[in-house]
């Protein structure tokens, strides 16, 4: 599990005065990028090979609203990776109190530039290996066969 921290902005909310839903999408890649550069494989990186790693699917349970000011921690952990694809899961947290607010998860491809899947293990062979050893390493993660 890896940790990204952020406070909440106040274009961020809604008339309600608490987060938009659609936000915490938005948080959630935040963290993601931040995962991938905390294990050593920064996404520029694949940008820089021409991978991308669009989301195939999406899913949030918002238990608690999250307020302008307030700090939360994102906790992001990758639950599962394949050759093809990977998959995150995600708790917003409140920073001070540890209270749970929201839980996540994403699942991600691996692409070129022209739309075609990227085996991963074959290609990039140390990002895969880093990724593996991620999902190894006893938060609960499990390792997927493509």
């Amino acid at each position: 599990m890896k940790i990204y921290e952020r406070t909440v902005n106040y274009y961020e909310t809604d008339q309600m005065a608490v987060i938009h839903h659609s936000n915490y999408i938005r948080y959630f890649e935040e963290a993601r990028i931040s995962f991938m550069a905390q294990i050593g494989c920064p996404y520029e990186a694949l940008e820089r090979e021409e991978i991308r790693s669009p989301v195939l699917a999406v899913s949030c349970r918002y238990i608690q609203p999250v307020r302008f000011g307030e700090t939360v921690q994102i906790r992001v952990r990758l639950t599962r990776m394949s050759r093809v694809k990977c998959s995150f899961s995600y708790e917003v947290c409140d920073a001070e109190t540890g209270e749970i607010r929201a839980r996540g998860e994403l699942e991600h491809g691996f692409i070129d530039k022209d739309g075609r899947p990227v085996n991963m293990q074959k290609s990039k062979p140390e990002f895969f290996a880093r990724f593996i050893a991620e999902t190894e390493s006893g938060d609960g993660a499990e390792r997927q066969k493509a």
